[in-house]
């Protein structure tokens, strides 16, 4: 065999080796499109990576927009079902320090009264309403109020009266009790407000 001939059947050989399937090797770090995939011949195509999809914009709250007492321990009765009664327990009203939502000592026997209304009238329930001062961003305070609201619930709680009788609403700073703009007024809105509620037919 001549050497001319020698060398082209070795550079044939070479050239059906490269063309043979399964010898393909997978491109190291390509970036893969959106898609589509990245065959290998001979195996498993490359699975298309996960679409990550912005969370929505959140719109800022309304106080009757805020979901009442929101929770796993939160009650199933409808403020709507019920007659409110604003001045049964007005005076109970609890208020609070400056960004703060624990009960002072001071406040505790208001609690009391309260949950003594609540043994004594078994039909009832109670809607526990937080606020705050007007300092502060208005989502922070709604936070906060809901922080009041629900600290108030579970001291009720721990009273001994049912959690499924007491739900929570936080209107923030939206609704003062002193539309005044120092500390005499502050003081008066930062505060945790009692609603006696009572089913309609009972009424």
């Amino acid at each position: 065999m001549s050497r001319m001939r020698r060398n082209r059947l070795i550079l044939l050989g070479a050239a059906l080796a490269l063309a043979a399937p399964g010898c393909h090797k997978r491109p190291g770090s390509v970036t893969p499109v959106p898609g589509q995939h990245l065959g290998v011949v001979g195996g498993e195509p490359e699975p298309e990576p996960a679409r990550l999809t912005p969370p929505p914009e959140v719109a800022k709250l309304k106080p009757q927009d805020v979901p009442v007492g929101g929770g796993p321990t939160s009650s199933s009765w409808n403020p709507a079902d019920m007659v409110p009664d604003r001045a049964a327990l007005a005076a109970h009203t609890v208020y609070f320090d400056f960004d703060s939502s624990v009960l002072k000592g001071s406040e505790q026997a208001k609690l009391d009264a309260v949950a003594s209304v609540l043994r004594t009238d078994t039909a009832a329930k109670l809607l526990i309403e937080g606020h705050c001062d007007e300092r502060g961003t208005e989502e922070y305070n709604r936070a906060l109020g809901e922080r009041r609201a629900l600290a108030l619930r579970e001291a009720l709680v721990v009273a001994g009266l049912d959690a499924m009788r007491i739900r929570s609403l936080s209107f923030g700073e939206d609704k003062p009790a002193d539309p005044g703009h120092d500390e005499s007024a502050w003081r008066k809105n930062r505060r945790g407000e009692f609603v006696l509620m009572h089913p309609k037919e009972a009424r």
